[in-house]
């Protein structure tokens, strides 16, 4: 049984108090944070605000188990390298095991993707060595598992892996079974949610759409990806959607209807991804923090741009 989270892209504009609330009545044990200017946490926030957030949930028994950025690794920018490095450090000071980013690039589609590869294949070394993970969506311009592959596929990296946002691949026309065959290897975060077409992405309560969320679910169950589910409730755009308690509701509905019952024997969080070596797994609230470089190192120095 997979542990459940949610992002706080469904609550937008509350405290964490009422994030903690919302955890409470699934329950859930982990939260995705929005991380960006006006958000609860963002690259650039003192260190003692950032230890208090870590410290609020902490008490609070919920894991911060993603960092749901907004850098776009195939943007043609020069600070994207610096900007990514700035969260990267960020979710460490957290104890967040992940830092979501999306492809992007969509103002120049010329070298898109070889601008990705090389955008994650330089932050490799420094997500390696703080423990956190950096995680290509499966959104926008690589809206596909087969395009999310192809670049961590060429990143060759167990620093880099993918976050599996099950609408986007099927409104795109590719099955959930073929996105779980092709992002097998590299998923390491599932964003769950329910639309009413293909077309029409206004969140509907899990379960009351039509994405095939069972065949999902048991995509999962076969890959023995014993990972965190997320609810992705995207009221943040979307203000006229019901309210996050009612949506976790339902997603914990159908989570209890398609996932067999917990093992108690094993534990609950997932394996190590194959070729990590387990130096590279997330360090724990209370570790010591491994040392951050400062400057930033060479390859961070400038951007990804051609």
């Amino acid at each position: 049984m997979n542990r459940r989270a949610f992002s706080t892209l469904g609550c937008p504009g509350v405290g964490l108090d009422e994030v903690i609330r919302l955890a409470r009545t699934g329950p859930c044990d982990g939260v995705e944070l929005r991380c960006a200017a006006g958000q609860p946490v963002h690259p650039g926030m003192p260190d003692a605000e950032a230890d208090e957030v870590a410290a609020h949930l902490a008490a609070a028994g919920l894991d911060i188990v993603c960092l749901a950025s907004y850098v776009q690794v195939a943007a043609d920018s020069a600070d994207v390298m610096e900007d990514l490095a700035g969260h990267l450090r960020l979710a460490a000071r957290l104890g967040a095991p992940h830092v979501r980013v999306f492809g992007g690039g969509a103002g120049r589609r010329e070298g898109r993707r070889e601008r990705a590869v090389r955008c994650l294949s330089r932050a490799a070394p420094l997500a390696a060595q703080l423990g956190v993970d950096v995680l290509l969506e499966t959104h926008d311009e690589f809206l596909t598992g087969a395009q999310v592959a192809d670049v961590l596929d060429a990143v060759g990296s167990p620093a880099v892996g993918s976050v599996w946002d099950a609408v986007n691949p099927w409104r795109a026309g590719e099955a959930p079974d073929r996105t779980a065959a092709l992002l097998g290897p590299w998923i390491r975060h599932v964003q769950l949610k329910d639309v009413a077409s293909p077309t029409d992405l206004r969140p509907v309560l899990p379960g009351h759409g039509v994405l095939p969320l069972a065949t999902v679910v048991e995509q999962l169950r076969q890959l023995g990806y014993r990972g965190w589910i997320s609810l992705e409730w995207e009221r943040a755009w979307y203000p006229e959607a019901a309210p996050l308690d009612r949506a976790l509701t339902a997603f914990h509905h159908v989570l209890d209807t398609f996932e067999p019952p917990a093992d108690t024997s094993s534990s609950p969080a997932g394996p190590t991804p194959p070729g990590r070596p387990a130096d590279l797994e997330s360090p724990r609230r209370g570790a010591p923090m491994p040392s951050l470089p400062s400057p930033l190192p060479s390859p961070f120095r400038g951007g990804c741009h051609d």
